[in-house]
């Protein structure tokens, strides 16, 4: 059974209305485990301190969102990545941000202390954030300080990120260390923000061959994405042996989402999270800390997130979502909400495909050739 990590605080991680991240996800995703019958019982984490936050961050970045948090963009923000379209100001925003990481957090901990085994933070994956800038609507990097809170218990971590894209802050903040795996399956940086993650960024010095990236091509498939999750994952989680998991499941690779062109489905999801489960179980003696992350098509993201709370929880996935909550957020939100859970099986009329396919399927071997001579 899982431990899930929720307080309404993680609301307040809003950069207003207009804005794709909105915690009105978090919020839906909530009150509809609650309308299925599976009404959370989460534990309220403690905020992350200010000296738990900078033992990623610098000072000079702290400074700077602690001075943005009365809403008004302090001098020189945009060199911190703060004041942009990405990163709007907002009031409180030092205080939301370390709410988040403060979850994260405590999922590390609950692991490293066997408290708990499998952890569910509803919220954070914040994967963007650098040591000195924020960046791509994340402030702090609430995944590094959960990370290197496992690897001061001296526990190899195996971070895995499936958002659609590439989890750049993670990576370059355990650039170097061969303690921490990073893995990212994302839509090529060609294409997507942040412009990173190609087959070449393997990682530096000591930790030179632990960073695996898997840069995907536009309108990759459901079939195609988990060929390319099942040539790498399982194979660099082998040779890594980690002792725990750490997964940002952002949904954002969803073919509905608006942000990207990756063409997963409801089920591709089910199938990814079922995997990752088991995994865990194969690798980690069960150890995985999974957040939320990306997604932005509110319809998708908040069924593909359900999904993830239900199955951590070893719950019966239902067929079809009440009536009520669907007339309630509709009338809430003026967009229709699908009445299953799971996708009406889509039709992608590709004429690409097999170019698609071809160009994924050389990607994997790419990577598994580049760093099989650091892995034996």
């Amino acid at each position: 059974m899982a431990t899930l990590l929720f307080d309404d605080r993680y609301l307040d991680y809003d950069f207003g209305p207009d804005h794709p991240f909105s915690p009105i996800r978090q919020e839906m995703v909530v009150s509809l485990l609650d309308a299925l019958g599976q009404p959370i019982d989460p534990i309220s984490p403690p905020v992350a301190s200010r000296a738990e936050v900078r033992r990623v961050h610098s000072e000079s970045l702290v400074k700077k969102v602690e001075a943005a948090s009365d809403g008004r963009p302090p001098p020189e923000a945009w060199d911190y990545g703060i004041n942009t379209g990405d990163v709007p100001v907002f009031e409180n925003m030092d205080a939301a941000t370390r709410g988040l990481v403060g979850g994260t957090l405590h999922g590390a901990r609950l692991i490293a202390e066997e408290k708990a085994s499998r952890v569910l933070q509803m919220g954070g994956g914040l994967h963007h954030a650098h040591r000195d800038r924020a960046s791509g609507f994340c402030v702090y990097n609430d995944l590094s300080v959960a990370i290197n809170t496992l690897r001061e218990q001296n526990l190899r971590v195996a971070y895995v990120d499936i958002d659609v894209h590439h989890g750049d802050g993670v990576q370059f903040l355990h650039y170097d260390d061969p303690g921490v795996l990073t893995i990212s399956l994302h839509e090529s940086g060609q294409y997507l923000f942040p412009g990173s993650g190609g087959v070449d960024e393997i990682g530096e010095e000591a930790g030179e061959g632990s960073a695996v990236n898997v840069p995907l091509m536009p309108h990759t498939e459901p079939e195609s994405y988990r060929d390319a999750f099942e040539r790498v994952v399982p194979y660099a989680l082998d040779k890594f042996a980690p002792d725990v998991i750490v997964a940002q499941c952002g949904a954002d690779a969803h073919f509905q989402d608006p942000l990207a062109d990756l063409l997963l489905t409801s089920q591709t999801y089910e199938d990814l999270f079922r995997d990752l489960l088991s995994l865990a179980d194969e690798h980690t003696n069960g150890r995985i800390l999974c957040t939320f992350g990306g997604g932005y098509h509110l319809d998708a993201v908040v069924r593909v997130w359900t999904l993830l709370a239900l199955l951590m929880q070893d719950l019966d996935l239902p067929d079809t979502i009440p009536a009520d909550w669907r007339t309630q957020w509709q009338d809430q939100l003026d967009a229709s909400l699908t009445s299953t859970l799971h996708d009406p099986e889509p039709s992608f009329n590709l004429s690409r495909r097999p170019d698609v396919r071809e160009k994924n399927q050389q990607t994997s071997t790419q990577v598994l050739e580049i760093l099989a001579p650091h892995w034996y």
